[in-house]
């Protein structure tokens, strides 16, 4: 009998030691126009290395809930505005209001891929070409490596106009490591047939790692490493859907995908 008392008191403070540890807080804030003071509805807000992101509503007001304590990175977004990346330590809950200032280019932000935590893709190691869906949809591609290759130092191996496999400065097949959300996918390191395993109309971001990074994805990332994103943050207490489709009539290719988040 004491023997189990000793066991229930043992695991009732662990278990009061790993809520400590994850102590989960809240920010909240708003992103205006540095020039007119205006909110900007539609802003995206992404914590990187926690993997959450937000988008404001009408007032530009964003939300997250359930934030980790400890050091973020914030890359603050809006389409026709500079993109503003800032370290910030949360240690409780509190606000955090952004101001974007127009620019004619944007700026690229922050990168995941390649290393230890998310950080400034002017402070990356290694050279890392980020592709947004924006981007995406203005340019014309039969598929989503093939959309990549429009990249300085990528290129295809196509058998056909929905196989395609990258190429990192000449390397590939199982030289070239594939993520998306995390996952490793394997299928295009083998057989000539075989190509990019994901859903591509549900990417959101894509990064591309021009280099080895052999020290944090394993030997297969000699060449390089390709990191897809499907991320789609949404203002909280709301649910957004959407439906995209790609039609080619020069190929016979038709897609559909239909995203909900909330």
């Amino acid at each position: 009998m004491q023997r189990v008392l000793l066991m229930a008191a043992g695991l009732f403070c662990f278990m009061a030691v790993y809520s400590q540890q994850q102590k989960t807080l809240t920010l909240a804030g708003k992103v205006t126009d540095a020039q007119t003071g205006e909110p900007l509805f539609g802003a995206n807000v992404y914590i990187a290395d926690a993997r959450i992101g937000a988008m404001t509503n009408a007032q530009g007001e964003y939300h997250f809930k359930n934030i980790p304590a400890g050091h973020h990175i914030l890359e603050i977004s809006f389409s026709g505005f500079t993109t503003t990346v800032l370290h910030i330590d949360v240690a409780d809950s509190g606000t955090k209001d952004f101001a974007l200032a127009p620019a004619v280019r944007e700026q690229q932000g922050i990168t995941i891929t390649g290393v230890a935590q998310a950080t400034n893709v002017r402070n990356s190691p290694v050279p890392v070409s980020i592709m947004r869906k924006a981007d995406m949809l203005q340019t014309p591609a039969t598929n989503i490596i093939d959309l990549l290759s429009r990249q300085p130092g990528v290129s295809q191996i196509s058998t056909g106009p929905a196989v395609s496999k990258p190429v990192i400065r000449g390397l590939s097949f199982n030289r070239v490591v594939v993520i998306n959300d995390g996952v490793r996918q394997e299928g295009q390191q083998w057989g000539e047939e075989h190509g990019i395993e994901i859903d591509e109309l549900s990417v959101a971001r894509a990064e591309v790692l021009k280099g080895p990074a052999s020290l944090i994805y394993g030997s297969d990332a000699l060449g390089g490493v390709v990191n897809f994103i499907t991320n789609t943050p949404v203002p909280v207490g709301t649910i957004r859907g959407s439906i995209l489709a790609n039609l080619q009539t020069n190929n016979n290719l038709a897609a559909i995908n239909g995203n909900i988040a909330g």
